[in-house]
């Protein structure tokens, strides 16, 4: 599913608040107080000792959670004192890859001076990483900001909010200054953002509308996996609602409105409900879970899944507050052809065996 990417990166590194990745946090920074530290303000602090870093920044970290003294997070206003142990943690590693532009085919929805949205198109990776280096949107963005004298692809201030799964369609905002990036990472943060997606599950959802709650983290089984853990032993706090918008007997489509960005988010909670993602392979939609096993709809299914090779999700709309006018952007995608084929195979299928 979705990550958030926001830059409250503060400093030389990038920060993504990723609704595709509940991610481990690396530390960037460290520093020990002196024996002989006077009380002082943890951005105080910390603006003496790192060059470019305004205190803004350093308190937009600090509320989200990103600036600990002794292991835990602090507020911004929080006192250093002697051998205090100040250390700043993201959610990735220190940079290493150097992003290379690259002339792959981007939809770009919106662009002015401060953002640009884009609509990303199923199979395409996202962020270099895990064996994608090249070929990705940051490439691609990369490539259609060549020519802007303030973007630079490789500073972590800049860039994209948020990120979708590779076979996850749908809208994204991108970042092209530090400002934009951090008022962005703001909202995303606490959830000011608004965000629909468009889902074709498996299974009769029973109820019109409801609400999933339980903490998303990493299977200790299988570490590709996430999975929900209902007593919160584990796992970051998530909530997913979801609204009917058509049934079709064997399939459902809804609607996911998110509350929080965890990784596979839409795919975890709605797969804990009993309705996995259709053609979800990761999770097991690739198989037949409803419905019989006679040949000629064995034979449907396959054709389904020929059709949209992929799990049926799509983040359909994004809205936000513009970081610099302050007005109400709102935005919307189609469904792709590969998703809306599979819609339209379903509902004549319905239509017909009713």
């Amino acid at each position: 599913m979705e990550e958030w990417v926001a830059d409250i990166d503060l400093l030389s590194e990038e920060s993504l608040f990723l609704e595709d990745s509940e991610a481990e946090l690396f530390e960037h920074y460290r520093f020990v107080a002196d024996k002989g530290q006077t009380l002082l303000r943890v951005d105080k602090f910390l603006v003496d000792r790192i060059t470019g870093v305004s205190r803004n920044r350093i308190q937009l970290a600090a509320d989200a959670g990103y600036v600990r003294v002794n292991g835990k997070p602090i507020s911004s206003n929080y006192k250093v004192k002697p051998l205090d142990v100040v250390t700043i943690v993201m959610d990735r590693p220190r940079r290493e890859l150097e992003i290379i532009p690259e002339n792959i085919p981007l939809k770009v929805v919106y662009e002015d001076d401060d953002v640009m949205v884009v609509d990303k198109p199923p199979g395409l990776v996202v962020h270099p990483g895990h064996g994608n280096y090249t070929g990705t949107l940051v490439n691609a963005i990369a490539w259609h900001l060549k020519d802007t004298p303030y973007y630079n692809a490789n500073d972590p201030r800049l860039g994209l909010v948020h990120r979708i799964d590779k076979n996850t369609s749908g809208l994204l905002v991108v970042a092209k200054n530090s400002e934009a990036k951090t008022h962005l990472g703001w909202q995303f943060f606490h959830k000011e953002t608004q965000r629909q997606y468009v889902a074709l599950v498996w299974g009769s959802v029973k109820e019109d509308q409801g609400t999933v709650e339980g903490a998303i983290g990493r299977d200790p089984k299988d570490k590709m996996l996430m999975r929900v853990f209902p007593g919160g032993e584990a796992g970051k706090p998530a909530v997913t609602h979801y609204k009917v918008l058509e049934r079709f007997g064997y399939v459902t489509l809804v609607e996911c409105r998110l509350e929080t960005g965890r990784t596979h988010q839409i795919r975890v909670h709605l797969k804990y409900i009993g309705h996995t993602l259709f053609n979800d392979e990761r999770y097991g939609g690739n198989e037949i879970l409803k419905g019989n096993h006679h040949t000629k709809y064995k034979q449907f299914i396959h054709n389904c899944f020929d059709l949209c090779p992929r799990q049926a999700l799509h983040a359909q709309t994004l809205g936000f507050v513009h970081p610099k006018t302050g007005e109400m952007m709102f935005f919307e995608s189609p469904i792709p052809g590969d998703m809306a084929q599979l819609i339209e195979k379903w509902r004549n299928y319905s239509n017909n065996y009713e």
